[in-house]
């Protein structure tokens, strides 16, 4: 029978609030989540770059007499509450921005020490870094190499499309630099995942950015994120910037990657938003919140401690707190966040609940719920459409992948069912159409992988 781990303030009997801050609670909140997510921000808001799509840049305002420093009073108190807020063997320390890195090497190694000197027995933790690569040289890619980190990185596809809207403060292309970075990790056997955000500029090209990620970039572990950029301020309830991607391309731009890696890779390149659809139609949990029935497990803590409801929700109406006063396991299990969490489900317009994909989407992200169904009630997805596309476009592959399980085979030998597929047979989805008509469907402009 395995131990039941002990809880770190049952292990300090003799410890004290004084100069330590907040405590964990005795006995643990019962609302809070049994697992949970923090993405820290040791520079807030403040990078090297100038992202034209950014929104986080803008939060600087929050904090206009801000240093945008985390110190070292609230990086201990950070990592001891979150080790402490966690039964489980697995700890995570993530880090954001911002830039990160900016914060130097030296704050870096002081993460590792703090939390080597918290951990109870049987625990350890997954140190991760999400940065845009610029910065990162060979001491650095030692460092992460020898305490396991794993760095995403930020690239856009290949630098034509990339340097379009990922600049620098001078407007200067950053491609050249991102790549220096990555190459840097490579050497240094880094784990890495790449993060590509679809926007205006590079969603019209599918095929070019993940092949570009997955050949040259030698990407196994890739995300795809929709750049979607509201202006309230228009009278229209949909406006959204020129950067925006459509909810059209959105969906082309997913089905078109999905059926490059149907057939050539399933296995072997693990893309978020695939990963998390063949989880929903085994009924599984999709491993995004963004997917997810409810949310508010996956919280923003900025440099100075304050503890937000999400990354995308960063403004004073969603700040639950600061761990300098309030322990993080207590602003989690807060009445606040539980609503928040819980808003994400019941905030749903009809027409949404009563959709037949539904279990795989969830309304997707609340920060893009800001147009009208077509019965005129408002709190629909922006990227509704797009969504559907390619959650119907799935559904014959994954119902193959589910039926495959049940009869005992791997998933990945879906991959053999469509890649010896004949582009003039039935597709093995099971649509009835000819595989080149289905999943086995060129984009234009670009020949049949195989």
């Amino acid at each position: 029978m395995a131990a039941v781990p002990v809880p770190f303030y049952a292990t300090r009997p003799d410890r004290t609030a004084s100069g330590l801050g907040p405590l964990m609670p005795d006995p643990r909140p019962p609302d809070a989540p049994a697992t949970f997510h923090v993405m820290g921000k040791p520079t807030g808001a403040i990078c090297n770059l100038d992202c034209q799509y950014c929104f986080y840049l803008a939060k600087e305002e929050l904090y206009p007499s801000g240093r945008f420093r985390m110190g070292d009073d609230v990086l201990d108190l950070y990592v001891r509450q979150l080790i402490e807020a966690h039964d489980g063997t697995e700890v995570t320390l993530a880090w954001q921005g911002g830039e990160p890195t900016l914060m130097g090497l030296d704050f870096f190694r002081r993460v590792v020490e703090t939390a080597e000197r918290y951990l109870r027995p049987g625990q350890h933790v997954l140190h991760t870094l999400q940065t845009n690569a610029t910065l990162l040289d060979e001491e650095w890619a030692r460092f992460l190499a020898e305490h396991g980190f794993l760095v995403g990185v930020s690239i856009d596809g290949p630098p034509s499309l990339h340097d379009a809207f990922r600049v620098d403060k001078k407007g200067r292309p950053t491609s050249e630099r991102v790549l220096r970075g990555l190459a840097v990790l490579r050497a240094h056997g880094v784990d890495y995942n790449l993060l590509c955000t679809v926007h205006a500029a590079n969603a019209g090209h599918p095929l070019d950015v993940y092949r570009y990620l997955r050949d040259e970039c030698g990407g196994q572990y890739l995300q795809f994120i929709p750049i979607v950029e509201h202006v309230p301020q228009q009278a229209h309830l949909a406006a959204v910037t020129p950067r925006t991607v459509t909810p059209d391309q959105w969906g082309h731009f997913l089905t078109t990657v999905f059926d490059e890696w149907l057939s050539q890779d399933v296995g072997r390149v693990f893309v978020q938003t695939f990963e998390s659809a063949v989880a929903a139609w085994l009924g599984a949990q999709p491993g995004l919140c963004v997917f997810s029935e409810t949310c508010g497990n996956a919280v923003a803590l900025e440099h100075n401690g304050d503890v937000y409801s999400c990354d995308h929700f960063v403004h004073k109406d969603h700040l639950i707190g600061n761990i300098t006063e309030t322990h993080l396991v207590e602003l989690l299990a807060s009445q606040a966040q539980r609503h928040f969490g819980s808003q994400k489900r019941d905030s749903l317009p009809p027409y949404c609940k009563s959709c037949d994909v539904l279990f795989a989407c969830w309304g997707e992200c609340p920060k893009n719920r800001f147009t009208t169904t077509p019965d005129g009630d408002p709190g629909l997805n922006y990227l509704c459409e797009g969504y559907k596309t390619f959650f119907h476009h799935v559904d014959g592959p994954l119902r193959l992948v589910r039926k495959l399980l049940s009869e005992g085979k791997p998933a990945s030998s879906v991959y053999d069912e469509f890649r010896t597929a004949g582009r003039n047979t039935a597709c093995p989805c099971g649509s009835g159409r000819k595989t080149k008509h289905c999943h086995g469907r060129p984009a234009p402009g670009h020949p049949p992988a195989r």
